[in-house]
C-alpha cells in the first residue's frame, strides 16, 4: 500500500543543503533497517522547504507500526532519525502530535481507468 507523507525543513538555507546532501549517502544500516521493516519502496521529494515521502509497504503491514520498528531496530538508525528530526518541523494543517502529515489522496487516475471502462462515455454508443 502507498502512504505520501509530508513534513517541511526549518526555515536556514544550509538546513535545505545539509538534508539533501545526508539523503545522497543514507548510512547502510538505515537503508538495512527500512528493508526489514517492511518498507518495499520510499522516495522523497523536494520543493523548497516542503518534503514530500513517498512509501511504498509490504502488503498488509502498517506504515506507522513499521517506521516505529525502523527507528527502534539500532542505535545508527535512531541517531539518523534524530539527525533528520533536527532539521524538520510539522507542516501546516499536521495533525497536533504528527510529525509526517499523512497526506489525503484526491484523484487516482487507475482508479479512474476502471470506472470509466464499467461505463460507456457520454455521447458515445456502445456496439453490440
Amino acid at each position: 500500500m502507498r502512504h505520501v507523507l509530508a513534513v517541511d525543513l526549518k526555515d536556514d538555507p544550509g538546513v535545505v543543503e545539509a538534508y539533501t546532501a545526508h539523503h545522497q549517502r543514507v548510512w547502510p544500516e538505515v537503508l538495512r533497517s527500512l528493508r526489514r521493516a517492511g518498507i518495499a519502496d520510499m522516495q522523497i521529494y523536494l520543493l523548497g522547504r516542503r518534503v514530500v515521502m513517498v512509501v511504498e509497504m509490504e502488503d498488509g503491514l502498517d506504515f506507522k507500526r513499521a517506521f516505529a520498528q525502523h527507528v527502534a531496530s539500532h542505535p545508527r538508525v535512531a541517531e539518523w532519525e534524530a539527525l533528520m528530526k533536527s532539521m524538520q518541523q510539522p507542516a501546516p494543517g499536521s495533525a497536533d502530535g504528527e510529525w509526517w502529515a499523512v497526506m489525503q489522496p484526491v484523484f487516482d487516475l487507475a482508479e479512474e481507468a476502471d470506472a470509466g471502462a464499467a461505463q460507456p462515455r457520454p455521447g458515445s454508443a456502445r456496439r453490440a
